[in-house]
């Protein structure tokens, strides 16, 4: 069984099992929403959290419970909701932080991932350390004028930011094709476990 889904570059016209990745023999993670919904403290969150892994990460991001405190709902009010939701998130961070270390270094050894942390209060996320992984990639010009545009036009300070701004609205904008991408591809992995075992060849 393969961890998450594959993405662009996978393992396609590399053979059965070849990761077009170094990490290719990373262990699966398709358990690891239901192993840290077991190892976590049942009064941090107010739900199951959310749990996103890929092939470096595992980012989890818990809601707590919402603030006390009657704010009209005028600008002001919002921006003192989201200002009282930001100190609880704060505090949550600092209350946790030695057992959020410890059950990261055990999902580490377990997953051969980082491990982040995250909190949610209404519209207001916070995301602890995450990682930053540098991509390797080659452009061409017409790419890199698309780049070296929303760096002059002030939209990102640099190519490597204009890269991730791009990358993030694509995501935005295709989020049902890459689920049906991701659905296609898990589809795909399954019929190679069911297939012939290759013998004679």
């Amino acid at each position: 069984m393969h961890h998450g889904w594959h993405g662009p570059g996978g393992r396609g016209g590399r053979g059965p099992g070849r990761g077009g990745w170094q990490q290719a023999d990373l262990p699966a993670a398709d358990d690891a929403a239901a192993w840290l919904q077991g190892r976590l403290p049942g009064d941090w969150f107010v739900s199951a959290p959310e749990v996103t892994v890929d092939r470096e990460e595992i980012v989890i991001v818990g809601e707590l419970p919402p603030v006390e405190g009657d704010f009209p709902d005028t600008e002001a009010g919002r921006a003192e909701r989201a200002a009282a939701a930001a100190g609880r998130i704060s505090r949550f961070r600092e209350q946790t932080r030695d057992e959020r270390i410890d059950i990261a270094r055990q999902a580490e050894r377990r997953y051969q991932r980082k491990v982040a942390w995250g909190a949610r209060i209404g519209d207001t996320q916070e995301l602890f350390t995450t990682a930053s992984v540098p991509v390797m990639t080659r452009l061409r010009q017409p790419e890199r004028i698309v780049l070296d545009t929303l760096v002059d036009s002030g939209v990102a300070r640099s190519r490597s930011d204009a890269l991730a701004w791009a990358v993030r609205l694509v995501g935005e904008h295709a989020e049902e094709w890459l689920g049906e991408l991701r659905a296609a591809m898990a589809k795909v992995d399954e019929l190679r476990a069911k297939g012939p075992t290759g013998e004679g060849s």
